[in-house]
């Protein structure tokens, strides 16, 4: 018999399932976990696995308006041009 778990526990998947949701083969998945610019991950037992959230926010992360754009260089909507707020940063 097979219990339902609580709702804000986690999905994890692994590997293949998680590059199949980001469009990728799971090697390019296991090169990116290597090189460390891939999603969060961990490893449960010998397994790796990745949570969907923290697949979301790679991708969210990953957002870019122009090539020349360095990562994580966007402001959040609504800050640019405010002089106030980026003085804070």
């Amino acid at each position: 018999m097979q219990v339902k778990t609580d709702d804000n526990w986690p999905r994890f998947v692994r590997t293949p399932e998680a590059a199949r949701l980001l469009d990728l083969s799971p090697r390019t998945l296991e090169k990116h976990r290597c090189d460390g610019t891939g999603p969060i991950y961990r490893k449960l037992g010998g397994r790796v696995v990745y949570s969907i959230a923290d697949l979301q926010a790679w991708v969210d992360g990953s957002a870019r308006q122009s090539t020349s754009e360095a990562p994580g260089s966007r402001l959040p909507q609504g800050r640019a041009g405010d002089p106030a707020a980026n003085a804070a940063r």
